[in-house]
């Protein structure tokens, strides 16, 4: 503070507005280094924080995904008799294994093979009777050109042998239907299958549409699960899918996706089949899950901070902390990733850290 010399009180009363003046003014003097520390800048710059670093390639991890998953027949067939009639013979009982083409029923074919010789000597008595009318054709062209035949009598038998003709293959078609039923009476396995269940009883009636077996195709089994929408992109994209049972895994290969999103669960159905071969290693009915890779790479949960509403991570650049948001990120969840595999990241110290914080 400056010194101030004051002067000594005067004996005469007029001097004193003059003293009083003197007086303030040595007090701003005094004042006024206060007021300038008090306008200067009082914040100094935050020091730098001390934080550690890695690649980018060095954190990425692949994460696995599994979903339920069931084994399930292609085919899942209700044969059903298509004929009236006594059935007299079943072959096949629940739980057991039958090859395509084999015999599952017999029904009394006694009517059927009446009916087919019906309609064969219907076929017999129509060819007879055609070969009968072009005979007398032939023979009315000869009398026509030796004018003893008129031109519409040779009409008429031209429309015989039309006549003939088609009441031929009318009574060849109701052949063909009566040989088909009579194949009918006979059910044949569709394709190679376990019995699920035996309907059939011997001697009872049936009729068309009497379920009498149901068969699940063993040939070529496949793998139906539910999938969340989100996950579905990454299994597309999966270099290696495998069903595990029992401790057991198999390769699959993806076959579709379904289009719709299941209104409870918002899951997609996903159908797979196994790699290994035709067969299905593993008998349909059983259940496990499936498992697969994330091809996009993911960042580990430890590594993602919160910064208001977007989760994400820090990166380095230079001296500078910036705050980089992963869209779709969840916490506690490892997070999708696409920055360059050289770019560094924050791994201790991010939890303090700010957008555009110092960092050493």
């Amino acid at each position: 503070m400056q010194a101030c010399d004051l002067p000594a009180p005067m004996a005469r009363p007029a001097r004193r507005p003059a003293a009083a003046a003197l007086l303030l003014a040595c007090l701003l003097l005094a004042a006024l280094p206060t007021a300038r520390a008090q306008t200067a800048p009082a914040a100094a710059k935050a020091p730098a924080v001390s934080i550690a670093t890695e690649p980018l390639s060095a954190l990425v991890i692949h994460p696995q995904r599994e979903i339920a998953a069931s084994v399930i027949p292609r085919n899942e067939s209700r044969i059903s008799a298509e004929v009236t009639g006594v059935l007299r013979r079943w072959t096949a009982e629940a739980g057991s294994t039958v090859s395509k083409g084999e015999v599952l029923v017999e029904i009394d074919p006694a009517d059927f093979r009446l009916a087919v010789q019906q309609a064969q000597a219907a076929v017999d008595g129509s060819v007879a009777r055609l070969k009968q009318a072009e005979q007398q054709r032939e023979r009315s062209k000869a009398l026509v050109a030796q004018g003893f035949f008129s031109q519409e009598a040779q009409a008429q038998r031209d429309t015989e042998v039309a006549l003939q003709r088609s009441e031929l293959a009318a009574n060849r078609a109701q052949l063909a239907t009566a040989q088909r039923q009579l194949a009918k009476a006979t059910l044949r396995a569709p394709f190679a299958a376990s019995v699920m269940e035996r309907l059939a009883q011997t001697g009872e009636v049936v009729t068309p549409g009497s379920v009498l077996y149901v068969l699940a195709e063993t040939g070529a089994a496949e793998v139906s699960a539910k999938i969340a929408p989100a996950d579905v992109a990454g299994l597309r994209r999966a270099r290696e899918i495998v069903f595990e049972t029992r401790g057991q895994s198999y390769p699959l290969r993806l076959l579709r996706v379904g289009g719709t999103v299941s209104a409870p669960a918002r899951t997609q159905e996903v159908r797979l089949r196994f790699a290994s071969s035709a067969a299905s290693p593993v008998p349909p009915g059983s259940d496990g899950r499936v498992l697969w890779n994330e091809p996009q790479p993911h960042l580990p949960a430890q590594v993602l901070v919160r910064r208001g509403d977007a989760i994400g991570v820090f990166v380095q650049q230079g001296k500078i902390a910036r705050f980089v948001a992963l869209p779709g990120a969840q916490e506690g969840r490892a997070a999708a990733v696409s920055l360059p595999a050289g770019t560094r990241l924050v791994v201790r110290g991010q939890a303090t850290l700010q957008d555009g914080a110092a960092i050493r």
